[in-house]
């Protein structure tokens, strides 16, 4: 049987606490959690703290993210990073990668059920790219604690159908209430029909074991990655 890995936690919220309750399940122990109360000015990625870690999951905020990610890729750790909302330092991220030699794989979001949803989405957008008679929409809702709005899933989304030759006006609204883990809809409207796709997550579970099934992919991997070369490639 091959030794257990170890795995560290940045970011010990919901999604953290899930992550380290399934994490055995994937051949990692958590040895080391970080948060706002030992790593609110990155005090705690310390080459001390990270030795002997194989992966980190980033599951923190967004304003800490790229920090967070120099200081890691300067130790020479492997990253899945999960926090969305930090789009503005993708460059900056890409290139603490590529000069530390570590490997990193980023989603939005690691449920496969919506990176299947992504695909769909695209191929729907293809289909109906000539379609002039159809007008297109993309909408979301997640708990009120979500701190991004859209959700990075969403830009995503119309990432995908804009990639897809979908050129024409696409109404993109999000919704924050209650307790809810995430849906996120595309659809496309005529005279006619309504064509509607939706996705909805019934817990956060599907995240964390998305994550973890990254961070079994990614250990002695080197490079920049997107979690659909993970789960498609």
């Amino acid at each position: 049987m091959p030794p257990e890995r170890k795995l560290a936690i940045v970011g010990y919220g919901k999604m953290g606490r899930l992550v380290e309750q399934f994490a055995p399940e994937y051949g990692f122990s958590v040895a080391l959690k970080l948060d706002e109360f030992n790593n609110a000015a990155f005090e705690g990625v310390t080459a001390a703290n990270f030795e002997g870690i194989d992966v980190a999951v980033d599951f923190s905020i967004p304003a800490a993210v790229a920090e967070n990610v120099e200081r890691m890729a300067a130790l020479g750790v492997n990253i899945v990073l999960g926090t969305t909302g930090w789009l503005s330092e993708l460059d900056r991220v890409k290139a603490a990668v590529e000069r530390n030699g570590i490997g990193l794989v980023w989603s939005p979001n690691y449920s496969i059920g919506v990176n299947v949803f992504f695909r769909l989405a695209s191929e729907a957008a293809r289909l109906m790219a000539s379609e002039q008679s159809y007008g297109a929409w993309a909408w979301e809702i997640h708990h009120v604690t979500k701190k991004d709005a859209p959700s990075g899933t969403l830009l995503k989304l119309v990432e995908e159908m804009r990639q897809a030759g979908f050129e024409r006006a696409i109404d993109v609204s999000a919704s924050r209430a209650g307790a809810h883990p995430g849906t996120h809809e595309i659809g496309f409207d005529s005279a006619a029909d309504t064509i509607t796709l939706r996705h909805t997550a019934r817990s956060r579970e599907g995240f964390a074991r998305g994550a973890l099934k990254a961070a079994e992919w990614l250990v002695g991997r080197r490079g920049f990655y997107e979690f659909s070369e993970v789960l498609f490639q």
